[in-house]
């Protein structure tokens, strides 16, 4: 989890940063000002979660400085003295309070409940509670396990699930995006590095291996790990230790490794993009998550639920989605999953003018440009206008009309394409190299030139 930690940055700062290493979350540190916005590292969010001194700032105090945080679940710290002021806090909405002299006992799992209730699994569809069950019984194994599915699936989910029915519940579950971190820090984002190990490291620093010890490690997006990493990452899994980068000798690491892909990796495998004994090792027991669109049965309560959550969120009424509108979101085919009808319910709690929810009409995508062998109707045109055109060109204009479809939100593209970020960006650069945004077709220009320059 990604923690903002709130208070004097002293007293028992160093055992906070200790048990929330410990516990696998990643720590961000700011002082509350009397007035005025957060260091700029805070004020950034999203945040999974927000620890907050009670005699440094009311969590009313908070929550109007810092609207961004309203969301953010709240842990108040503070000693005995200071129960008066928790107590107020809980009132106002605060999730807990931890007494700094049960701070070893409590944290860790204080935050794994509250881990627990941000992350379950929302299913009315018989396949979806097959999977459940098949999941459970996973857990109870020390196996890898290689969850597979489209992008927005709910692929950490399951994951997360099988950890939390797992004899390593108690321990950490650290989540690696393999596909949002660059390839020259994967590395160390990883297996850690020592200090003077390159330009920049003035102190060691533990990886994700080490962070998971005794718990376990998602590897989301595995399939982007370029080949080199692999090899490393091959013997981390077999032999149970990792090198740090600049370390001079192993280190013993005991964890449970999850992968998550939306690519075939057999073929990817044969295609030599990723290591066959490597997706030999992950893939002990997989488990295949099906596309939104394959279990409607999840539709109605999904709903319910992200109608309800977003009605809480933005301090609105709750209502429920009209019959109509119920069956055209079961007849959408929802390219992005979960994660696109989420964000569906979420416009709809906001726009919806009467009492019962409406969804918004699907906008198409702008038209394909013709292929130029012929106009349509014309003898000797391509019944296809994609028939006569390489694969590299058919590619590349729908990454760029999806991108002007999208306005330029490359994770909407990418989600779409069923590509990663990561992927999408690199092409995104292949192209802006080849050839100015001007000479690209309208109405993408505009947003491919903002996409691709960053």
């Amino acid at each position: 989890m990604r923690i903002l930690v709130l208070g004097a940055l002293s007293g028992p700062i160093r055992e906070l940063t200790r048990l929330l290493g410990e516990g696998g979350h990643e720590p961000v540190f700011a002082e509350p000002r009397a007035a005025g916005p957060l260091f700029p590292q805070a004020a950034a969010a999203p945040f999974d979660a927000a620890l907050l001194d009670v005699g440094f700032s009311t969590l009313e105090q908070l929550r109007q400085r810092h609207p961004h945080l309203s969301d953010t679940p709240v842990i108040l710290l503070g000693r005995h003295s200071d129960r008066l002021a928790a107590k107020a806090g809980m009132a106002a909405g605060a999730h807990d309070f931890v007494d700094y002299a049960d701070l070893a006992a409590t944290l860790l799992p204080t935050l794994r409940l509250l881990d627990e209730r941000r992350h379950f699994i929302i299913c009315g569809d018989p396949k979806t509670q097959q999977l459940v069950e098949l999941a459970t019984r996973l857990a109870a194994s020390e196996a890898s396990v290689l969850v597979l599915g489209e992008t927005g699936t709910g692929k950490e989910l399951f994951a997360r699930h099988i950890h939390r029915k797992s004899r390593r519940a108690a321990g950490p579950f650290v989540a690696v995006n393999c596909a949002a971190i660059p390839d020259n820090l994967l590395e160390s984002e990883l297996f850690g590095y020592e200090k003077g190990a390159f330009s920049g490291a003035l102190t060691r620093r533990i990886g994700k291996f080490e962070a998971a010890h005794g718990g376990t490690l998602l590897l989301d997006e595995i399939g982007e790990i370029e080949l080199r990493l692999q090899a490393k990452l091959l013997r981390a899994i077999q032999e149970r230790e990792i090198d740090r980068v600049g370390g001079q000798s192993p280190v013993r690491v005991n964890v449970r490794i999850i992968a998550t892909t939306n690519r075939d990796l057999r073929a990817e495998s044969a295609q030599g993009r990723f290591r066959e004994d490597l997706f030999f090792r992950l893939n002990v027991v997989s488990l295949t998550i099906p596309p939104l669109r394959a279990r409607p049965g999840d539709i109605p309560v999904l709903v319910d639920y992200f109608a309800r959550k977003y009605a809480d969120l933005n301090q609105l009424p709750v209502r429920r989605m009209g019959d109509a509108s119920l069956r055209t979101i079961a007849a959408r085919p929802w390219p992005g999953n979960i994660r696109e009808l989420e964000n569906a319910i979420h416009r709809s709690v906001l726009v919806s003018p009467g009492e019962q929810l409406e969804i918004e009409p699907e906008t198409a995508p702008p038209a394909t440009p013709q292929a130029t062998a012929g106009a349509p109707g014309s003898p000797g045109a391509p019944a296809n206008p994609y028939v006569g055109k390489r694969l590299e060109d058919i590619e590349r204009e729908l990454i760029i009309q999806t991108i002007g479809y999208t306005r330029g939100n490359r994770t909407h593209a990418a989600n779409l394409l069923g590509i990663s970020i990561r992927s999408l960006r690199n092409k995104l650069r292949e192209y802006a190299a080849e050839a100015p945004a001007a000479a690209l077709p309208a109405p993408a220009a505009e947003a491919y030139r903002s996409a691709a320059h960053v």
